[in-house]
């Protein structure tokens, strides 16, 4: 092996292991995520906090960009970031298979056993879950 196939392969090798993420991402529609899923993520649910509160900067699965004070919305290159971390956690088609969607729903509902900022949706019905899981569902 050269100097040059030394130093080139690494970098080729982390390349395809950066975006072996994203491959599932590439089914799912960005623009609906930023337009309708996103916000999502900055809504107040009484009587829990919002999920940005929690996930940003956080050290979990999800994980989302912190948001400077006074600043109500991402910037593109923010939603891109978020974006690739919540790819991560879901199932494109499949909803009820989506960590996203599961994990903050009460147990009665579906939801998985714990989630320690409490559980966002009490149901499958709640509008907002909806909009997340229809986003889901479509991707392919």
């Amino acid at each position: 092996m050269n100097l040059t196939q030394l130093v080139i392969l690494p970098a080729v090798a982390a390349a395809m292991l950066m975006t072996a993420p994203l491959a599932s991402a590439q089914s799912l529609d960005f623009d609906t995520y930023k337009s309708k899923v996103e916000p999502i993520f900055l809504k107040k649910r009484p009587p829990h906090a919002r999920c940005v509160v929690c996930h940003s900067n956080s050290n979990n699965a999800f994980r989302l960009e912190a948001l400077p004070k006074g600043v109500k919305e991402y910037t593109q290159e923010q939603s891109r970031k978020n974006f690739a971390s919540v790819t991560n956690l879901v199932k494109p088609g499949n909803p009820e298979g989506s960590r996203l969607l599961i994990h903050p729903l009460t147990r009665e509902a579906g939801g998985d056993l714990f989630h320690n900022g409490g559980r966002q949706f009490a149901s499958q019905k709640d509008p907002d879950w909806l909009t997340i899981a229809d986003w889901v569902k479509k991707g392919k």
